[in-house]
């Protein structure tokens, strides 16, 4: 495997969000868990108890293909839990899911690709009887098997992280590395460069395909260096399609397409019920940080330390940190944006119920008071806002007053 060496042996690092799909499947009898290709949706399901104890069928296998398509009712029948990989390939088994529920019978994990039109069909014959949980790629706490941040809760009740100095870790290298797994051990930057060129031609050439007819893959690929260059960002399609010379409804289609296979996330505006005028437009963000790098052409240190878009890349870092947090409680916590036509703006607004958390992320390794007026600005505008957080690239928790902290981005 990449960059192996034989003194290390491969180890499966728990995910936070194990613990929600238990809680969920013990009140729940389906759970559909999707995600981007290889974030690591199989592993964690044949690695987690109870899950890794049931019964695992991956519709990759051609004889258990086969079967399912033949007599998916004797086959659903035959376990009381039952894990069952890649069931997109499969519709005809949501009816005989269906049909165990119905009898009080099973519980089912459902994993595999984004399919609309599999998800349409899950949700209309099991309405009221499945949920649908998302994997995202790890964490740094995650890789490094650390426990979620303590914190990060303590935070929706108004109480900031204690200022505090921690050891200096630079993000550069996991933005030009990313948060794959099976990109752990992998050290050497030609084979993440290969790794990466291997995950979108994968991506092109085999799920975009399965997912819709793309009669282009090179105006797709087009698209995706566009939004790339404009990660958090607004998303324009006008100007996409202008830039790229493809039409905007191909634009929009495509667009449409990245978000369904778990690549691409708008982030909508902040839009409480006031007067002032704001802008509507969503901001576009990437499953892995390291992605839309690779497709700028940021290869190395050096090119990302002097990048226009470095501030941008290390925003996506720091969303998919806040995802993967949010997604843990109950009910999840919403991600948006706001930004006023003045400019007034913060890059992410945190809702849990009336709670808000505002958000500003610079990717400068020593904060400073001015950095925070966009924060101040927010938290004046809406006084119900718990809290103000300035994520930085250093290593030093410092307050500015008594609802705003900055914080190193490691802290996530």
């Amino acid at each position: 495997m990449n960059d192996y060496h034989s003194k290390i042996e491969w180890k499966y690092r728990k995910r936070f969000l194990a613990g929600s799909i238990r809680n969920t499947i013990s009140e729940i009898p389906v759970v559909v868990l999707t995600g981007a290709r290889q974030v690591g949706k199989s592993t964690l399901l044949m690695n987690e108890k109870p899950f890794s104890e049931w019964k695992y069928l991956s519709l990759d296998d051609f004889d258990v293909l086969e079967q399912v398509r033949e007599d998916p009712i004797t086959l659903i029948s035959a376990y009381d839990h039952l894990v069952i990989d890649e069931v997109q390939k499969a519709g005809n088994l949501i009816n005989a899911i269906k049909l165990g529920v119905d009898k009080g019978k099973g519980k089912y994990i459902l994993s595999g690709s984004a399919n609309m039109l599999l998800m349409s069909k899950i949700s209309e014959s099991l309405a009221g009887r499945v949920s649908y949980l998302v994997l995202y790629p790890m964490t740094k706490r995650e890789i490094e098997e650390k426990a979620p941040p303590v914190w990060f809760h303590h935070i929706f009740d108004g109480k900031l992280p204690e200022e505090n100095t921690y050891s200096f870790v630079d993000p550069l290298p996991f933005i030009l590395k990313g948060f794959m797994p099976p990109l752990i051990y992998t050290s050497k930057k030609e084979n993440v460069l290969r790794w990466w060129e291997g995950y979108v031609a994968t991506y092109l050439e085999r799920d975009l395909r399965a997912l819709s007819n793309v009669s282009s893959l090179t105006d797709f690929r087009k698209v995706m260096t566009a939004l790339a260059l404009r990660t958090g960002n607004l998303v324009n399609q006008t100007e996409i399609a202008r830039d790229t010379g493809i039409s905007q409804p191909t634009v929009y289609r495509y667009i449409n397409l990245l978000e369904v296979g778990h690549i691409i996330f708008r982030v909508s505006p902040f839009f409480p019920n006031r007067t002032k005028r704001i802008i509507k437009s969503p901001k576009i963000y990437w499953v892995d940080p390291a992605l839309p790098g690779y497709l700028s052409g940021y290869y190395d240190i050096e090119s990302l330390k002097n990048a226009r878009e470095l501030g941008s890349l290390f925003e996506n870092l720091i969303f998919l940190h806040l995802k993967v947090l949010c997604e843990q409680m109950t009910p999840k916590t919403r991600i948006y944006y706001y930004r006023e036509v003045n400019q007034k703006e913060v890059d992410f607004v945190l809702e849990y119920g009336k709670n808000l958390i505002a958000i500003e992320v610079k990717s400068t390794r020593k904060p400073h008071f001015t950095d925070t007026k966009g924060l101040r600005y927010f938290i004046n505008e809406y006084p119900e806002t718990k809290a103000g957080l300035l994520i930085h690239s250093g290593n030093e928790t410092v307050k500015f007053g008594n609802k705003i902290a900055a914080i190193p981005w490691a802290l996530l």
